[in-house]
């Protein structure tokens, strides 16, 4: 009998699977809902091949003001808009408003579209199941300053693509990216291979390097790629953004003497903070192989051509006169991104990306002023401006 039943659900998914694809027909709901359903051995592989990762992302749909009703279609919903009203408090107080999501035209009865809602002071999240008018009320703003920019912005309407399902596997997928261990190597592995199609060659054993730093000389270029632990995740999402096999870099200086140092940016000193160092060759070594998170270093000398045109003198006395400065981490983000709208991986886009700046500028200033409120406020000629400001 259970072996019927087994058959009989066989058929009503693949009947299910090709009514999805036929226009006019629509069954009550689509094979990938009820994969969950199935046994894992069978229900995961399928899914792990629909969902990545990158499902985690959110997609800008729209920005909502009383200006503006987005219209857009969603993963289980067709024909949504979403509108928005502002509401008064007596006394002078702040009011609020209330978010309009009109869904209809459902793909499946089983179906539900995940949205997050964000301004630079604050993100929430919903959920539809059903064909209606859904509403989603704000108290109160935050501040005034939050109040002017939806206004004049609007507000932010986020779809999650893959929905609940998809998102929770997505969030299943990216977790061992941060992982200290083999799961997070391989999980990163994975990720680059998959996203950037990115070989990796295992090496043969022994995996010992012995480097003589004899063979090195002034301008050989080192070039490390982290991948397990959370700097290895890190490194993984920042080489997806900006297309770099490598997740840091560093150069390699001999002194008058003979004697082998390192030039590179974002060593820690025993205050913690992250600087610009030129260190010995073995006690940069030494760091390397007591690194957990098992970096990838790769020794690239200069051909005989650009060694010959390689200035040591000139590179020693910028090193010196750099050493000891900050790590830089207020020009990273111009590493990535030059362009109005041409450096975001889909599904990334610039909206996205504010959002998530505005956002953890709120919750880590401090990391926000490093990473980018000084970086635009020293391009925009002002000072002391916090990013929601900046693009306000």
């Amino acid at each position: 009998m259970a072996r019927v039943l087994r058959a009989l659900f066989a058929v009503v998914l693949c009947v299910a699977a090709y009514c999805e694809l036929s226009e006019g027909l629509k069954m009550p709901f689509r094979p990938k809902d009820f994969l969950p359903m199935l046994p894992r051995q069978v229900s995961w592989p399928v899914l792990n091949t629909i969902h990545s990762p990158v499902d985690l992302l959110p997609l800008f749909v729209g920005s909502v003001s009383e200006q503006e009703i987005v219209q857009w279609n969603g993963s289980c919903f067709n024909g949504n808009e979403a509108r928005i009203e502002f509401t008064e408090k007596e006394g002078g107080e702040l009011g609020g408003g209330v978010l309009y999501i009109k869904t209809s035209n459902a793909h499946s009865w089983t179906c539900m579209d995940l949205y997050v809602f964000a301004t630079p002071f604050r993100v929430t999240w919903d959920y539809y199941f059903t064909a209606r008018e859904h509403t989603l009320n704000i108290e109160a703003w935050e501040e005034p300053a939050e109040l002017e920019y939806v206004k004049k912005n609007g507000m932010s309407v986020f779809l999650m693509p893959s929905g609940m399902l998809g998102t929770l596997l997505a969030l299943w997928d990216v977790l061992p990216l941060f992982s200290n261990s083999g799961w997070g190597q391989n999980a990163n592995i994975a990720f680059l291979k998959n996203h950037m199609g990115a070989s990796f060659e295992q090496r043969p054993q022994p995996w010992i390097a012995n480097i003589n730093p004899d063979d090195i000389h002034s301008g050989d270029f080192l070039a490390v790629s982290k991948i397990r632990g959370r700097w290895g995740a890190f490194e993984t999402l920042e080489k997806w953004v900006t297309g770099a096999y490598a997740g840091h870099s560093a150069v390699c200086l001999k002194d008058e003497k003979g004697k082998l140092w390192v030039g590179e940016s974002g060593h820690e000193n025993e205050k913690g903070e992250e600087i610009i160092v030129v260190i010995p060759w073995e006690e940069w070594w030494e760091l390397e192989l007591k690194d957990s998170s098992n970096p990838q270093i790769a020794l690239l000398p200069l051909d005989s051509d650009t060694r010959a045109k390689f200035n040591a003198t000139a590179a020693w006395a910028y090193a010196r006169n750099m050493s000891g400065k900050p790590y830089g981490y207020h020009n990273m983000i111009f590493s990535w991104i030059d362009t109005i709208t041409d450096n975001y991986p889909p599904p990334l886009d610039a909206h996205l990306v504010l959002s998530v700046m505005a956002m953890w500028t709120r919750v880590q200033p401090d990391y926000a002023a490093n990473m980018w409120n000084e970086a635009l406020n020293k391009r925009l000629g002002t000072r002391e401006l916090f990013l929601y400001y900046e693009f306000s």
